[in-house]
């Protein structure tokens, strides 16, 4: 309690100081002058103060009103201030911090507001010129050598060193003030890039969602209307397909929706449903056969468990891939093989028709959108034509991503 209100009543000073600068630094000019004007009656026991008040008292006066312009001409106010008090000690004035004190508050305002070089020139040599002020001073003739020397010196560099812990503290406030913008501004970029990155996320599982079933919805009708007249039966199969798509785009789509909504903690929050991967397989291949595509699949190697996040992006490349061949490819069969080598999993997709210009250069959302859910998770991903004919999507992806790169690739 009493540091908050010694911090409370130490921020109203500094504010109150801050907007009259002047009220302050003529208080204390007139402190000072009431205490040099105290410094100048004092003497050695014994000994008659010096018959030279009015002098004293102008040269004592011009070393106080000099440190008006402290703030603007900090190394002026210390000459001033310091050939005032060599004046004063040589007429025979006692030398003592009341004496002193015009000529300490000068080199307190050098230290503070000057760097390291000027306050060694000017705050040594008006040490120094005091110093043997006061040696020589017929006032100090019952002092020894040793402590006329060390008095003016002590109290000399005093001030010097508050003045340059002030200036220390000062930077050192100011460092802790711009290391607190930065990381407030470091911080806001943050969460924009996140915003940012997330969005992005959620377009593309948007785009996966709604461009694969769309896909397959539109080969499906279209099949089905052109066997309608040939093979009805056919066509009525194709049909129950294509309600079975519809159906799983709008669980899809709800379900990447729900993520925007969801509240986990809410009395009522209801579940997702777990986020495809590489178990769905099966059902892509047979919506794709239904569309009129042959779809065959092949693992090599022995499968190995893998993180949601990699299972998710295995799936919708795969996904993605086998939709780009089903609306721009003439191919009637896609080849899938699964490769587990080490702790990496190769998928590539080919088919051997002929591909659309589009698709062969790799343009669009859909190769994009895979090349970018592989390189979220450290894989890579190449799309392009094949030599003999055809299109080839080639990914390889890490069983288990880093952490920090995982972040953000489950759905």
């Amino acid at each position: 309690m009493n540091i908050t209100l010694e911090r409370r009543y130490q921020d109203r000073l500094e504010e109150f100081s801050a907007r009259h600068v002047f009220l302050v630094d003529l208080a204390m000019v007139l402190a000072l002058m009431g205490c040099t004007a105290l410094g100048g009656t004092l003497t050695m026991p014994g000994a008659d103060p010096p018959d030279h008040d009015k002098t004293a008292t102008a040269l004592m006066g011009v070393a106080c009103l000099v440190l008006l312009k402290h703030r603007t001409h900090p190394r002026t106010a210390v000459v001033v201030a310091g050939i005032c008090t060599v004046a004063a000690v040589a007429l025979g004035y006692l030398v003592t911090p009341l004496l002193l004190a015009p000529v300490m508050a000068a080199l307190y305002w050098l230290a503070a507001q000057t760097d390291r070089k000027v306050t060694r020139v000017h705050g040594l040599s008006t040490l120094l010129a005091v110093t043997l002020a006061a040696v020589f001073s017929g006032s100090m003739n019952h002092v020894s050598l040793l402590l006329r020397t060390i008095g003016p010196i002590f109290w000399l560099m005093l001030p010097l060193a508050a003045g340059k812990m002030t200036q220390l503290r000062r930077a050192y406030l100011q460092s802790l003030q711009a290391r607190a913008e930065h990381a407030e501004r470091t911080r806001e970029e943050e969460a924009r890039l996140r915003v940012t990155e997330e969005r992005v996320r959620i377009a593309r599982e948007l785009h996966d969602v709604v461009a694969h079933h769309m896909a397959l919805a539109n080969a499906q009708a279209g099949t089905a209307a052109h066997l309608a007249l040939t093979s009805p039966e056919q066509s009525q199969k194709i049909l129950t397909d294509l309600t079975g798509t519809t159906s799983s785009a709008l669980r899809e789509l709800k379900a990447t929706l729900g993520l925007l909504r969801d509240d986990d903690d809410a009395p009522g929050s209801l579940g997702l449903e777990p986020s495809p991967g590489l178990s769905r397989l099966p059902e892509l291949v047979s919506a794709c056969e239904s569309a009129g595509l042959e779809v065959t699949v092949t693992t090599q190697g022995e499968p190995q468990p893998l993180s949601p996040g990699v299972d998710l992006t295995a799936y919708r490349i795969v996904q993605e891939a086998l939709t780009n061949v089903t609306k721009h490819a003439t191919a009637e069969a896609a080849h899938v093989l699964l490769a587990y080598t080490g702790s990496r999993l190769l998928i590539t997709v080919t088919n051997d028709g002929p591909s659309e210009p589009a698709v062969a250069r790799g343009r669009g959302f859909g190769v994009m959108g895979m090349r970018e859910r592989a390189l979220s998770i450290g894989g890579e991903l190449c799309a392009g034509p094949r030599p003999q004919g055809g299109f080839e999507v080639t990914t390889a992806l890490p069983l288990q991503p880093s952490p920090h790169l995982a972040e953000g690739t489950t759905a």
